[in-house]
């Protein structure tokens, strides 16, 4: 795993990579504007049918862009890796260019349709599982750190199976995918909890998807290999 870590972190500098990070960042900042202006637009609509006055109309449209701010945060992992499944072609290739060339010759590329597909049911699952767990959330709260420990391995266990799909989808047929899943479930969850842990640390997790789907290219063909 550090092996994996420290050769991503390695290839952040290449120049496809870079561009990706741009697209996929440029992507996910404007979804989250998309989120908050959709928020404070339906604050303001409310506040105008209730007769309010501008004041207090200002407020409730304060208080949406706060409540936009506060999903954005528990939300960005998915955002960004539903929107980095739409460019995980790119970075797989070029971890794959300079380290597995065999590998890459015999891959197929995965169509935009396919990775934005990845993408969404990413974003999708990561939510809803989410959402499923919250009364446990909850329930955790008073035990102090359990919320925050359960929240951590669920979401770890999630990014693994999904930073993982990225790279399978390029060597392995739809039709075996399944099969995929069953191997290699430990070294899936340890590089999830390690991308977890990335998108917990601030200005590093904005590079957390690129780094987490290159380090998933070199634990899949390290585990081909073995």
């Amino acid at each position: 795993m550090l092996r994996a870590f420290l050769l991503s972190l390695g290839q952040l500098g290449d120049r496809k990579i870079l561009a990706v990070f741009v697209k996929s960042l440029l992507v996910t900042v404007l979804l989250i504007a998309v989120l908050g202006a959709a928020l404070w637009y339906v604050a303001a609509r409310l506040a105008a049918r209730w007769g309010w006055d501008s004041t207090a109309g200002g407020l409730l449209g304060a208080a949406a862009l706060l409540a936009a701010f506060g999903l954005s945060w528990l939300l960005f992992r998915a955002i960004a890796i539903g929107v980095m499944g739409a460019f995980a072609d790119d970075v797989v290739i070029a971890v794959e260019a300079r380290h597995y060339p065999a590998a890459l010759a015999t891959a197929r590329n995965v169509s935009t349709a396919r990775g934005i597909g990845l993408g969404l049911r990413s974003a999708g699952r990561a939510i809803l599982v989410n959402l499923a767990l919250a009364p446990i959330y909850v329930a955790l709260l008073v035990t102090g750190v359990g919320t925050w420990l359960l929240f951590f391995l669920v979401n770890g266990w999630l990014l693994g199976l999904d930073l993982g799909q990225m790279v399978a989808a390029r060597h392995i047929p739809s039709a075996l995918m399944r099969d995929w899943r069953k191997t290699g479930a430990v070294e899936r969850f340890a590089l999830g909890v390690a991308g977890t842990a990335l998108f917990m640390v601030p200005v590093l997790n904005l590079f957390a998807p690129i780094l987490g789907a290159a380090m998933a290219t070199h634990l899949f063909h390290e585990g081909r290999s073995a």
